[in-house]
């Protein structure tokens, strides 16, 4: 595990346990020497990501669209600053290119970036773990729209293995190591 993508928010009005996770989940990459790629952002979540791993000496990189560095919205301080042209650019780098990936609470953008990296592991393009830090139980409501799915037969059981959902940040790197394989050719995908 060398390479670990975040998706998380970058609002700064959220609940102080937020950003306190946040910053956390950067610290325990850091001293794991686990690189951290992210949404390149300076605001809410995604800044104390980096700032936690940076106090911590980890390598950072932020891959941020031309028109959110054109709006100010960019890290300055992080190690690498990977400019692409526009969102999906950015998505399939996040998505493709780590071998995990962390979701902390987020709004619309994180719920994409996660529908997406999800959708890819169904399909098998991509095969690394997908772990849900549910704070608070932030995510509930989603796990429990799963399950809907999983209800009505729009999924398989063995899709509702594509991801770990854990409480806090302390369990991540067990989490990452422990997380269940996935080959979407031995799953089936042609019926559901």
């Amino acid at each position: 595990m060398k390479k670990v993508s975040v998706f998380c928010g970058s609002s700064s009005k959220v609940p102080g346990k937020f950003f306190r996770e946040a910053e956390l989940l950067g610290r325990i990459l850091a001293r794991e020497n686990i690189s951290i790629f992210f949404g390149g952002g300076d605001f809410g979540l995604m800044g104390n990501v980096a700032k936690g791993a940076m106090e911590e000496r980890g390598h950072v990189t932020g891959v941020i669209p031309q028109f959110m560095v054109d709006a100010g919205w960019a890290h300055k301080g992080v190690d690498d600053l990977v400019v692409v042209k526009n969102m999906h650019e950015r998505k399939y780098k996040l998505i493709h290119e780590t071998d995990g990936i962390v979701t902390l609470p987020g709004g619309f953008g994180t719920l994409e970036e996660l529908s997406e990296a999800i959708t890819s592991k169904q399909l098998g393009l991509i095969t690394v773990p997908i772990i849900f830090v549910n704070i608070n139980g932030y995510f509930d409501h989603l796990l429990d729209f799963f399950s809907s799915m999983l209800d009505d037969n729009f999924i398989r059981p063995a899709h509702l293995n594509m991801w770990s959902v854990i409480p806090d940040v302390s369990g991540v790197i067990q989490a990452l190591h422990k997380a269940p394989g996935w080959d979407a050719n031995v799953i089936g995908m042609a019926k559901i």
